[in-house]
């Protein structure tokens, strides 16, 4: 992306999303931050000078319109950033549907609403829409059912969007990281009753150089699925 680009980005207070704000903001990139609540996005403009934000619930999809609505989108988007999620894990037997729709709801239909809302001004830059998935979305072990099958519509989702839009030049790219050393990370240990080392697994920077390879590439190319594991 030559020169200033715009980017709308969500779960940029934590791991890769905070990674991948910081690297953008450090060039000098416009960046319009997502955040659930008033709270947080005077937490992220704190963090990030000169970087605006967009309240909405990615919990609850069916307000996202509402809360777009009384707000200023931006009016150039050159990326779109999903990199916000949840996890929750449990057995099939224990799941309740609160635990699946949560879970779908922030990993899977909140990113397609973004998408929509977002995709007149990605048209017009021809930009990019990249989707940090997880290993999950590509294989689902026990007690991640709902969260390997939020990241498996996920994919869906991408795969479906780049088809419909590479006549209009907009790029979509999945991203697949391992297991990497963020808050989310040790969450899941936690729940798996085991201990979290977090040198064991990926740091968000390296996830964060991946994502910036896709975004940067030349417009001749375009990288559709991006598989990354930890190196140690």
């Amino acid at each position: 992306m030559a020169g200033m680009a715009t980017h709308v980005i969500t779960g940029a207070g934590s791991g890769i999303g905070a990674a991948v704000a910081r690297r953008l903001h450090a060039r000098g990139d416009e960046l319009f931050l997502h955040a659930r609540d008033a709270g947080r996005a005077k937490e992220l403009a704190a963090e990030f000078p000169g970087a605006r934000t967009l309240v909405g619930d990615l919990a609850d999809p069916d307000k996202l319109s509402w809360a777009f609505s009384h707000q200023s989108l931006p009016d150039r988007v050159d990326s779109l950033l999903h990199i916000a999620g949840v996890v929750d894990l449990g057995p099939v037997g224990e799941l309740t549907p609160k635990a699946w729709r949560h879970q779908l709801n922030v990993n899977l239909i909140a990113p397609a609403e973004l998408t929509r809302h977002l995709l007149p001004q990605l048209r017009v830059t021809q930009g990019h829409v990249l989707f940090v998935n997880s290993g999950a979305g590509l294989n689902a072990h026990a007690d991640w059912s709902a969260y390997a099958a939020s990241k498996h519509g996920l994919k869906a989702l991408a795969d479906s969007l780049r088809h419909e839009e590479h006549g209009n030049g907009v790029r979509v790219t999945s991203v697949y990281p391992g297991r990497t050393a963020s808050p989310m990370q040790a969450k899941v240990h936690q729940q798996e009753g085991k201990e979290y080392d977090a040198s064991r697994w990926i740091d968000p920077e390296s996830v964060a150089t991946t994502i910036l390879m896709a975004l940067d590439l030349p417009h001749d190319a375009e990288v559709n699925d991006l598989t990354v594991r930890p190196g140690r």
